[in-house]
Order: C-alpha cells, then structure tokens, then sequence
C-alpha cells in the first residue's frame, strides 16, 4: 500500500475517535475563541530565536488547528507547513494560504518524504490516541520528517502542574453557549467531558489527552531513537520544574 493510500486509510480508521469529531465541530472553536494569541507569538519568537532557524527555514506546524503558530511563524519569514487531522480546520486555515504557507489533511503518525529544517507539535497536541504504539509512530514520525541539522518541538501540559490545579468542574459561556466541563484523571488519561445544549439540542464531547510525564517521554524518546536536548517550563523558556512549570516544552532530534 503507497504512503498516501495508507494515510487515508489510517485517517478514516481514526474517524470514530473523540478528536475527530469533536475537533471537526464549530462548537470546539466557540469554546477556544479566547485562547492567547499575543502568548503564542512570544512563544514562537523565543523559539525561534532559541533554535536559530535559518533564514526562510521550512517549518512543519504538526495539528495546527486553525493555523495560528504557522500564520505567525509565516510572517516570521519562515516557508511553512501546517497539517491537522480536522478537514474544518484545515478549510479555515487554508483561508490565510500563500506561496510560503500552505495546509493539508495529514494524520500525524505518518512521515513526510519531504524533510523540514524544524517540526513544531504545540499546545498539547499530542497523546490523543488510546495507544502507547501511536505516540511512539508520532514520534518516529517527526524525527523522520526533520532534515539532517533539524530540531524538533513538543509542547506538552505539564501534567504535575495540571493534577495540582484541575477545576473538577465549571461552566464556560461563551456565544450564549453554557458549556459545563468536568475534568478527571482516568486509566491513565486526563478527560474533560463537554456538554451543552444549543438550539434546542443536547451535545456532548469530551476530550482525552494521555497524561505522559517527561519520564514517559524520555522511555518514548529512546526507542524511537531521538535525542532530548533540552526542555523547558513555560512560553518563556524558562527551566522546567516538575511541580511548577505550566507547561513541558521538549526540544530533541
């Protein structure tokens, strides 16, 4: 079977998953409108800067939701690559397209034949599927998509600092939407369940993200072969701490 051919394969084997359907609906980006995006761009400047891309360095932006990292790191100058499970954030994303930006449907377990000088994976866009097996494809994934000099990012939750601090429950407005969110740790896996009513009808999602410590990574990280060069606690970089750091930002190649 081509590469291609086994993509989409794997990609509809995905379709009864929680992220692709809840990503796919208009309701996820209501629910994140507010998420910060002056924050995403300091992010992505001290990041930058930290690994030194060259000049016009191609970037692969790995589930890039509604391309906000990659529009960013576009105007940085750099040639980009956002891909993401969701064809409806893709469609969105693909709005903001250029010479130097482009989008596509791609599932995250398969490697690129082209090679990117960085792969950046933001904003706790990983560990969503029920297998161990899949986080290590990823993984393998991303450093067969880097070329010879280049770096790759995770961006993870901090899952010490998120146990410490989860809001069991609350209600979210937002558009007139009440969405009532419960957050709890489960086999392994930090779940936030969705539900909301809009026009008269009953929804509900729910989202489920492995809770992998940089221990897990690490393990992940020597099978498959990767380097982890550095890490680090929040959009800043500054040094991670296991109890306080917001966030785990792993640097590796």
């Amino acid at each position: 079977m081509s590469k291609i051919s086994n993509q989409h394969s794997q990609i509809n084997n995905q379709e009864s998953s929680w992220f692709a359907s809840w990503f796919d609906t208009p309701y996820y980006h209501i629910l994140y409108k507010d998420r910060n995006y002056r924050e995403a761009q300091v992010f992505m400047d001290n990041l930058t800067h930290y690994l030194n891309l060259p000049e016009h360095a191609k970037v692969l932006d790995l589930a890039c939701g509604k391309g906000r990292h990659s529009i960013y790191l576009n105007q940085l100058g750099f040639t980009v690559l956002g891909v993401d499970l969701s064809e409806n954030s893709i469609e969105i994303a693909s709005k903001n397209a250029n010479d130097t930006l482009q989008f596509k449907v791609h599932d995250m377990r398969v490697p690129f034949e082209e090679k990117f000088d960085a792969v950046f994976n933001l904003f706790t866009s990983f560990g969503y599927f029920d297998g161990d097996e899949d986080n290590l494809k990823t993984l393998i994934a991303i450093k067969e998509s880097l070329s010879e000099y280049g770096f790759a990012v995770i961006d993870f939750m901090n899952v010490s600092f998120v146990l410490d601090n989860l809001i069991a429950e609350e209600t979210k407005t937002v558009e007139e939407i009440d969405f009532h969110l419960k957050r709890y740790l489960k086999d392994g896996f930090i779940i936030k369940e969705i539900d909301f009513e809009d026009q008269g009808q009953k929804f509900h999602y729910e989202e489920k993200v492995r809770a992998l410590t940089l221990q897990d990574f690490t393990k992940m990280m020597e099978e498959a072969g990767i380097y982890l060069l550095d890490t680090f606690g929040d959009y800043k970089l500054k040094k991670y701490h296991k109890n306080t750091s917001e966030r785990l930002i792993m640097i590796f190649k």
